[in-house]
């Protein structure tokens, strides 16, 4: 089928994954920068390696490693938080300044009182009293305030993205929307302007360590789109031919039943009024419901006509996803120049019980709009925020292991 190679080189089991700016915020199944650090130096297309693209870029990972080997790079994803966070992570902001406003904020914070809180209404946050004691809401509220008034507002942000979601009643071990039990509540009495003044400090940590590692920053360029790479790539943003590689993790299924990525990002999506706060798991790939395959497959056909036949609602849920991502590489495929390297980390799923190969249908996929496979590298996964194990069936108490490896699926176009 498509070489699959073992290499715990890749693994990268003791490497620092929270250094420069990789450090600001968490997020659902991060590649961790090693990992494209490695595939931008190793696999890098023969001639010019000017632009790399990330077409679902999450918190940015492949665009701040671009950005440290001087390279121009272009990202998308529908997530507005994820948008937020890559901007703030590729941006070398003066480290003087950050410091200098942050102490204005602190200063603000000493004098704290409920009676200073000026914005008190929170009818955008669902059910917000579920989620909230009262005086953490006003607590959040009082730090939005006091970061309207200085310069770099998202640098700030980004910290406070995390406290909003770390003072909710939301069990923080999970990434999809989990209220405490009663007993863990009466005794939750987080610190809000703490947590925020933490994290501040470390992200000032990760800026200034960026900042000194990349010093030639403002050559380097890395643009940051809401595009959707299943419906199209505009043509203003990279015309056919101009990415030289593309360096990538996509979900590696629908949102609702893998990675909660819209769960875990509406915390901050609705503190800021973000759009699509309340529905982006609808508008993921695999979002919305499908009835027959777009795609012609034999690399995972026996996968698909088993997991049809034990569960006919879970074969659609898969092939809703499958559908979007297949036009999301047709999308992809047409942006890479001839020559250009594309580079997929894709993980090994499982739907009741059946692994899907997505590492396979990636390759067959590319190879239908002129890639040549090269090698499939398979890696542990030993640090990657993910839940270990997932319930294959409606019996209660069944669970299975989820994604143990990871595959990263390496092509050139011809």
């Amino acid at each position: 089928m498509y070489k699959r190679k073992v290499d715990n080189r890749w693994s990268f089991k003791e490497a620092n994954t929270k250094e420069f700016t990789h450090c600001y915020h968490t997020y659902p199944a991060m590649m961790i920068p090693q990992i494209a650090r490695t595939l931008i130096e190793e696999y890098r297309p023969e001639g010019k390696l000017d632009l790399i693209l990330d077409p679902y870029m999450g918190s940015g990972t492949t665009l701040v490693e671009a950005s440290l080997a001087g390279i121009n790079s272009v990202g998308t994803d529908l997530n507005p938080l994820a948008r937020l966070m890559g901007k703030v992570k590729t941006i070398h902001y003066n480290y003087d300044s950050i410091l200098r406003q942050f102490r204005e904020i602190q200063a603000e914070l000493i004098f704290y009182s409920e009676e200073k809180v000026i914005e008190r209404n929170f009818d955008r946050i669902s059910n917000y009293s579920y989620w909230y004691k009262e005086k953490d809401l006003l607590k959040l509220s009082f730090l939005s305030q006091l970061i309207k008034n200085v310069k770099n507002k998202d640098f700030f942000n980004v910290a406070l993205s995390e406290v909003v979601r770390e003072v909710s009643f939301t069990r923080n071990s999970e990434f999809k929307r989990y209220r405490m039990n009663e007993a863990s509540i009466a005794k939750f009495n987080p610190d809000t302007f703490l947590l925020f003044e933490r994290k501040v400090f470390r992200n000032l940590e990760g800026l200034k360590d960026y900042n000194t590692r990349n010093k030639d920053c403002n050559k380097v360029k890395a643009d940051i789109y809401g595009f959707n790479t299943m419906y199209e790539i505009p043509t203003n943003v990279i015309k056919d031919g101009d990415v030289d590689m593309v360096v990538t993790s996509p979900p590696y299924g629908d949102s609702r039943t893998t990675v909660a990525y819209g769960q875990f990002s509406r915390w901050a999506n609705e503190w800021f009024n973000f759009d699509n706060a309340t529905n982006l798991d609808n508008l993921l790939m695999g979002g919305k419901k499908a009835q027959k395959e777009l795609f012609k497959t034999d690399s995972i056909r026996n996968v698909l006509n088993e997991i049809d036949g034990l569960d006919h609602k879970r074969y659609l849920e898969v092939i809703s996803f499958l559908n979007d991502y297949y036009q999301s590489i047709e999308n992809v495929a047409k942006t890479v120049r001839s020559g250009g390297t594309v580079c997929y980390v894709v993980g090994d799923r499982r739907v009741k019980n059946v692994q899907i190969p997505l590492d396979y249908f990636t390759a067959e996929m590319f190879e239908k709009f002129g890639f040549k496979h090269k090698i499939t590298i398979v890696r542990e996964i030993p640090n990657k925020r993910m839940p270990a194990k997932t319930s294959p069936t409606n019996k209660v108490g069944a669970k299975v292991n989820t994604m143990s490896h990871e595959y990263i699926v390496i092509l050139n176009k011809l």
